[in-house]
């Protein structure tokens, strides 16, 4: 059941993901290089629904919020790197992963090596350095309410010990100021808005955090980095996971929303060299992710509406390395 679950919630994932043209990568460079907002809306607003939504499904029972640890030292370095990584290889964790269902064959590449590189830096050669680069990692005590019972990653709330309520909706609350308060950037093509975009991940997120913990044996809303590692290892015997089969069912939902929209082709980049530059990217995505504790989508997008410190400051940095080599590699010019 749990595999069937993170297929579905991945197939989803991934139709939403080709539709809205949604890429982390492309709305955190745009909006530094272009000044465009248009991408960068949509993740905001999926954000502010996805902290309200979260709240609401903990309030009535139906999950546990359950943050990642605050691991300063691993979200900055491992948030540069992955910076680096998505510029480098052309997309984000789940950027990469849906762009393989459209036929990218760069994306092909960086998908892969950020697989091997992730599942390297988790449990084969890499972990000596990854373990170190972690540093120290804290938690909280929590005595249930709308945690976990037990020790889980610190956020706001449960640091100040005041209702979770209160920081998420005061959060959700100055995100939809932002979102429909300023003005947008127009774009024009096929595929859903970036008001549709938000509100669809958010719900694709949502569901990620019922199945998941329902059926998929793990507390958290969807992820791509342990998705990766988990189709590798069974390479070696090991079980597909529900996060495995949600990335799996990003590559397929994105595959029949291409295809269906006339849009899946084979694609080949004019300059060989860019295979190389996308594997060097793909291992940065790999090492990186591994070393924040998240990639864009377990930090960015699941761990910043729990308000978690870990995954808050990780996305500072996740855009920092974005801003810096995007600059370097094309700002300059």
């Amino acid at each position: 059941m749990g595999v069937f679950t993170g297929l579905i919630t991945g197939i989803l994932f991934g139709i939403v993901l080709q539709r809205g043209r949604l890429c982390f990568n492309s709305a955190i460079r745009d909006l530094r290089m272009f000044k465009d907002n248009y991408l960068w809306k949509a993740v905001m607003l999926g954000i502010a629904v996805e902290a309200l939504l979260f709240h609401f499904m903990a309030q009535v029972g139906w999950i546990h919020l359950n943050p990642k640890p605050f691991m300063p030292v691993g979200n900055i370095i491992g948030g540069l790197l992955f910076g680096f990584g998505m510029v480098l290889a052309g997309g984000c964790a789940s950027g990469v992963t849906y762009r393989s269902g459209e036929g990218l064959t760069t994306a092909w590449l960086a998908a892969i090596f950020y697989g091997l590189f992730a599942t390297a830096s988790k449990s084969g050669f890499l972990k000596p350095v990854v373990d170190f680069l972690h540093g120290p990692a804290y938690k909280v005590e929590t005595t249930g309410g709308l945690y976990v019972e037990g020790k889980t990653g610190p956020t706001i709330a449960n640091t100040l010990h005041m209702n979770p309520w209160i920081p998420a909706i005061i959060f959700s609350a100055l995100l939809l100021w932002y979102v429909f308060g300023t003005k947008t950037t127009e774009r024009s093509g096929k595929g859903f808005n970036w008001v549709a975009t938000g509100i669809l991940v958010a719900l694709v997120g949502g569901l990620g955090y019922y199945t998941s913990a329902h059926f998929g044996g793990r507390t958290y809303p969807l992820g791509i980095t342990g998705g990766w590692i988990s189709i590798f290892k069974t390479f070696t015997g090991g079980k597909l996971s529900w996060e495995g089969a949600e990335v799996l069912g990003i590559i397929i939902g994105a595959f029949i929303a291409a295809a269906a929209s006339k849009e899946f082709k084979i694609r080949m980049p004019r300059n060989p060299k860019a295979y190389l530059q996308v594997l060097v990217g793909g291992a940065f995505l790999g090492i990186g992710a591994v070393t924040a504790g998240g990639c864009n989508i377990g930090h960015f997008f699941s761990g910043v509406p729990h308000l978690a410190w870990g995954s808050l400051l990780a996305t500072v940095f996740f855009i920092i390395g974005n801003w810096t080599m995007a600059y370097w590699m094309y700002g300059r010019r």
